[in-house]
């Protein structure tokens, strides 16, 4: 006579792993659904990109010092302009 005991925990033992991948399916599942649904959320709200922030940064760094070195020509000019107007 084999022992009942034992194979009713051999079994219980089984019906646990198939349990456990059960609920390790699961979790990849739901992992993708997360993740699909976060990228289409966040592609709905038309975000920039890194790539395209960085690219204006540096677009508006160099029109800043440009504006700048014109500033300061504009500062030159007049005062060349206010000594060629005190001598006249």
């Amino acid at each position: 006579m084999s022992n009942p005991g034992g194979r009713i925990f051999d079994e219980l033992g089984r019906l646990m792993t198939d349990a456990a991948g059960v609920a390790e399916g699961m979790r990849r599942e739901v992992e993708s659904l997360v993740k699909t649904q976060g990228e289409r959320f966040l592609g709905d709200m038309d975000l920039v990109k890194r790539e395209e922030f960085e690219v204006l940064r540096e677009v508006v760094q160099a029109a800043r010092a440009e504006n700048e070195a014109l500033e300061a020509r504009v500062t030159a000019l007049e005062a060349q302009i206010a000594a060629l107007s005190q001598k006249g």
